[in-house]
């Protein structure tokens, strides 16, 4: 009997150079939460103690997500199974309780609960927006800071899996997970889905994780929330301009609807900024599409899309 997460906590990889590291999260609108010789928490605006994790490796690589539970029971509940590890503390800024395990693909999976609180960081005050039909900006300017963008929180994790319906039916029996959009090949193939969390009546991101049947396991990206579109543009031209690695966008997505914009960290790990996400709850039926929806934007490049 599993669990149903009520969101994704963050992503662990390994690197070679710390600094390397913390200097692109940096540009990219991370927050350095704490550090250690061998290991980087790097948080964002919201209140939670870190949100990417590096830790110091000869190569460097993808280690796994973590996903919050809505309490340690829940945790106890998943230590109670043989596969998952006993409840410990998590460390990192905020501290907690943590079960892990390994995913079909050999993925470290961890949940997390009773994080302690760290504080809200600061963000930029959204600009009014005149419109065709509404003008509400009157004798005002819009003055934007130049920087980095402000990311506030993990959105979701897209994983390229070995089987994708074993993958599939392990992570909703362990942790509760629910179909959004099914990805076929044709109408006896499917490919992937994008899942997100089931809390019942509560809006929810269109997508929490990500799973690809590309027959080989590997990490696909790891995708953060910034404040806004305006926020995610300045961002874009201070990365840009540092000589950052633009992997794909700025567009609109199709299935999820975010506004996306798609780098590489220094060791080609794909990072997402996005924001004006669909949000969903138990009302909203699962859907089926075809694999062009995947990478089908409302506006925005229509080539170069990031390799599954």
């Amino acid at each position: 009997m599993g669990i149903k997460v009520n969101d994704i906590a963050f992503v662990r990889f390994r690197v070679p150079d710390l600094d390397e590291m913390q200097v692109f999260l940096e540009e990219f609108g991370m927050r350095c939460a704490d550090r250690s010789d061998d290991t980087l928490y790097m948080r964002g605006t919201d209140d939670e103690g870190f949100v990417h994790v590096s830790h110091v490796g000869s190569e460097p690589g993808f280690i796994g997500l973590a996903f919050e539970a809505n309490s340690e029971a829940d945790l106890d509940e998943l230590a109670a199974h043989d596969e998952f590890s006993v409840v410990v503390e998590l460390d990192g800024p905020g501290g907690g309780r943590v079960v892990r395990t390994t995913d079909p693909n050999g993925f470290q999976v961890e949940v997390v609960a009773r994080r302690g609180s760290v504080g809200r960081l600061p963000v930029p005050a959204a600009a009014i927006r005149n419109d065709a039909a509404t003008q509400p900006r009157r004798g005002a300017t819009v003055r934007l800071e130049p920087g980095p963008s402000h990311v506030k929180r993990l959105g979701h994790c897209v994983l390229n899996v070995v089987d994708y319906r074993a993958s599939e039916a392990w992570y909703k029996h362990h942790f509760g997970l629910v179909t959004s959009d099914e990805i076929q090949l044709d109408e006896h193939a499917a490919l992937g889905a994008f899942l997100r969390c089931n809390q019942g009546e509560e809006y929810v991101d269109h997508h929490t994780l990500f799973l690809v049947g590309v027959g080989k396991a590997g990490f696909n990206h790891a995708a953060f929330e910034v404040s806004d579109f305006d926020d995610l543009m300045v961002g874009h031209t201070h990365l840009s301009s540092g000589g950052r690695h633009h992997q794909w966008g700025i567009g609109r997505h199709l299935l999820g609807s975010q506004i996306y914009d798609y780098w590489l960290d220094p060791y080609g790990h794909m990072l997402e900024h996005w924001t004006d996400g669909d949000l969903f709850n138990n009302t909203t039926p699962p859907n089926v599409t075809l694999l062009a929806s995947v990478v089908d934007s409302h506006w925005g490049p229509t080539h170069g899309a990031p390799p599954r």
